[in-house]
């Protein structure tokens, strides 16, 4: 059995892991963290994981940017491996997360769904091949209209993805209304569309003579996202430290 704190249990994704949680015989999450407080009746809630009294496996993060700085120090304080959900984070946060990871273990990813995970290993493939045949490659994610950042974080993750397979060629092109110009041959355009309650989708499009390939992933509900959280605390429960992510779940 593994016990998991609930760090932003007061959230949408928050309320979805707890319920996925009640729901698997092997986890449970035994507290939760909110500095807003919510009423949870299945465990108690503290306003920071400083207070939390409860022995814990994992911690999973589900929370806010504000929230990581302090969320990290608390985990290594407490050696609690942490999955890492929350996205938007800065260069300073984003170094702060390589340096927790060599005192305890941290997962974290740009998407938490099984999906788009296996997506990205697969355009790693695609991109490996269809680069030599001269092909194009496309990214277009939608999301619901209350997002607001943009491009999204699983988009320029695939675009890494694909970068990666390619050498690190490419530059990114988010908008092509500023210049008139044709297409250039290393760079990878990313578009986004907000719209209504989309939950998200992401196509990669690769475009050669006479012929296209796309790869497509459409997420129906915030489920899939909680899913992929209760999996790599499973994961990550009694691993070393060290930087993982949904890669290594998925193997």
């Amino acid at each position: 059995m593994i016990k998991v704190i609930m760090h932003g249990c007061g959230g949408k994704m928050g309320r979805v892991i707890t319920e996925l949680a009640k729901a698997d015989e092997n986890i449970r999450i035994v507290a939760g963290v909110d500095p807003f407080g919510c009423k949870v009746t299945d465990y108690p809630v503290y306003a920071s994981l400083k207070e939390c009294a409860e022995e814990a496996d994992v911690v999973i993060d589900f929370s806010n940017a504000q929230a990581v700085d302090c969320l990290l120090e608390d985990c290594v304080a407490k050696n609690l491996p942490v999955v890492l959900c929350t996205t938007g984070l800065s260069e300073a946060q984003a170094q702060a997360v390589q340096e927790t990871s060599k005192k305890i273990p941290v997962l974290r990813s740009a998407n938490m769904s099984i999906g788009i995970n296996l997506l990205m290993k697969l355009v790693k493939e695609a991109a490996a091949v269809l680069r030599e045949a001269g092909f194009d490659c496309e990214i277009v994610e939608r999301h619901h209209n209350q997002k607001v950042d943009a491009p999204s974080g699983t988009a320029l993750a695939l675009a890494d993805s694909i970068n990666e397979a390619c050498g690190s060629v490419f530059s990114y092109q988010y908008d092509r209304t500023r210049e008139r110009k044709k297409r250039g041959k290393d760079e990878i355009g990313i578009q986004s569309v907000r719209g209504g309650t989309i939950v998200g989708e992401h196509e990669v499009i690769f475009a050669g003579t006479d012929e296209v390939l796309e790869l497509n992933h459409r997420a129906y509900s915030r489920n899939i996202f909680g899913k992929g959280a209760v999996q790599a605390a499973k994961f990550l429960a009694g691993k070393p430290a060290g930087l993982y992510t949904m890669e290594d779940v998925i193997g």
